[in-house]
Parts: C-alpha cells; structure tokens; sequence
C-alpha cells in the first residue's frame, strides 16, 4: 500500500512575480496641501510688499488727491467737504498766478534742460576717451549730484548776491552793469537754472558715458579707415546709436523740471514759496504749495497736483509716439 505524499507547504522563498509589493508610504495630506500652497502663493508672497506699499503711499494718495480736487476744502478741517466739481479746474484755468507759474516752469526747464544735457553729452564724449584718472574724473563730475540741494542752493545764493556776489564782480570785470538776480525774471529763472545744471550735469553725463561704452569699437575704427573726423565720427555715429538715450534723458530732465521745488524755495529765501514778490520764479510746484500750506485751499491745490499729473502723462505720451517712429523709422531703414 502506497503512503500518502506529505502536504504541499509553502516555498519558504516565493518567485519575485508572486510576491506583493508593498506601496510607499502617502504623504500626509496638511503637507501636500502645505506644498500646493507654497507653490502657487510663494511668488505673490514675494511681489506683494511692493505693491502694498505702492497701494499705500502711491494709488491711495492719487485717488484721495483727485477726490479732493473736487471738492472745497480747508486744511484746518479736512473732514468737511463742500462739491465743487470741476470749479477748481475752471478757477485754475482763469487764474493768472496758475498761468504765470507754468510759463516759470516752462522757461527754467527750458534754460536748465538744454544746456546740461549738451554739456553732458560733450562730457560723456570726452570721458570716453582714454585719459588719464578716468576714473577720478568721472567721480568728480559725479560730485555735485551727491550734494544736497539745500547746500547747494545756499552756496549760488551768496555767488548771486546782487551786492557782493562773485558773479556781479565777475560781470563787472568784463563791463556788464550790476544785475539784481533776485528781483528781475530772467536773472532769476537763469540763476535757479544754473544750480540745476550744476546738479545734475554729470549724473546725465555718466548715462551717456555707459550707452558710448556700448558702441561697436568696430565702427570707429571703420570711420577712421575711410578718413572720417572725430567730430564727423561723433556727429554720424556716436548721436544715432545713443539716440534711445538722449530721448530718456531729456524726457526724465522734462519730468524733473516740471517737479522743480526745492532750488527756487531756497533761492527765494522768505519769499520762496511765493517765488519773488511779483512770482516771477514761482513753479508749479511752489504754486501748489502756496494753495496747500499757506492758504489752506486743499481742493485747489488737488487740482493743481492733478494737472501736474496730466501734464506728465501727456510728456510720456509724446515720448512713445517718438520712440514708435524712431523704431518704425529704423526698422524701415
């Protein structure tokens, strides 16, 4: 009699196919949903402290400001409103000191923006060159920027002094007659517009030192070959490859000037916010001031920051227009 073949056991090592694999261990749910939200929300949590602050000390000002300038309002009491509508802008639009502060503003940006960036660009043309102390030349021509306005004022107050100022004697060394810098309107708008050149002179040169810098060597050197000038190279190949530059210096000098305070505040001394005893140096913004400080006029001084404002934007506008025909222009050359 056959003896019954002992039961099947188990292998103690199973076939690789035959085992069951284990699955890895989940994530726990908080930490994906932790790593979801740091990935989606990391990037805003980064840009957001800029435009918090530009919500708070920008675009909330500018509606407040607008908002006020349609209003009457006194500084004293600020939370009373009375609805003017556009009254402030119609009364700006008759007033004649409004009239005479814009054209103040016009003529010193005028006689401060195009001498500082001729004599900047001459600057930059020379330091472009390969001289010796480069280096110190173009901290030096650097300096004045990095002076404060109101040290600097104060310095070309004394030189103007009608009395015993070094400008007068130096005039009058050369035959010119005793000009009272402070009282009559050229002077004054031209002694206001040489502190501004004097300021901001280099700052525009070292600009246009960096966009010379990026000019093909190749070029030069091609001009050269064919006898081309330094001046017929600077006329024919320096000015139309900083074109771009000049246009944002003199739109950022415009907008500066525009802005102009604190040179005629301190020129003035106690008649700087009225701008001379007749306005004649008075500026936009010195006008706005007097409306917002001393005459309490929030509501007009609103308005008078608005058509600021509008007067910027319509300088940004014509810089696009220029800036689209110049590429239009150079990608149909």
């Amino acid at each position: 009699m056959a003896t019954p073949a002992p039961p099947a056991t188990a292998p103690e090592n199973p076939p690789k196919a035959l085992r069951t694999v284990k699955p890895p261990a989940a994530p726990s749910s908080w930490r994906s949903r932790l790593y979801r939200l740091d990935l989606k929300a990391a990037p805003y949590a980064y840009v957001a402290p800029f435009f918090l602050c530009f919500a708070a000390f920008g675009l909330i000002p500018l509606v407040w400001t607008g908002w006020l300038s349609l209003h009457q309002v006194d500084l004293l009491t600020p939370d009373v409103m009375e609805w003017r509508g556009f009254g402030n802008y119609t009364r700006l639009w008759d007033s004649e000191q409004f009239w005479t502060a814009l054209r103040n503003t016009f003529t010193i940006g005028v006689l401060s923006t195009v001498p500082q960036l001729l004599m900047a660009l001459g600057l930059a043309h020379l330091l472009n060159y390969r001289l010796r102390g480069r280096g110190f030349l173009r901290v030096a021509v650097l300096a004045p920027y990095a002076t404060s306005i109101a040290a600097a004022t104060l310095v070309f107050v004394q030189l103007f002094n009608p009395d015993y100022g070094v400008v007068n004697w130096a005039l009058s060394a050369v035959g010119v007659e005793r000009t009272d810098w402070f009282a009559d309107t050229w002077p004054s708008q031209i002694a206001i517009s040489t502190i501004v050149t004097w300021r901001w002179t280099g700052y525009n040169a070292l600009i246009y030192l960096a966009a010379m810098q990026a000019v093909p060597k190749d070029l030069y050197e091609a001009a050269s070959l064919d006898g081309a000038s330094r001046w017929q190279q600077f006329t024919r190949i320096t000015i139309p490859s900083i074109r771009p530059t000049i246009l944002f210096t003199i739109i950022v000098s415009t907008i500066g000037a525009t802005q102009l305070f604190g040179e005629p505040m301190l020129f003035g001394g106690g008649v700087g916010v009225s701008g001379g005893s007749a306005h004649q140096y008075q500026t936009l913004s010195l006008y706005l001031y007097e409306l917002g400080w001393p005459s309490r006029q929030l509501g007009r001084a609103s308005a008078v920051a608005w058509t600021m404002l509008l007067i910027l934007l319509l300088i940004g506008a014509v810089n696009y227009l220029i800036a689209r025909r110049n590429r239009r222009a150079e990608l149909g050359g």
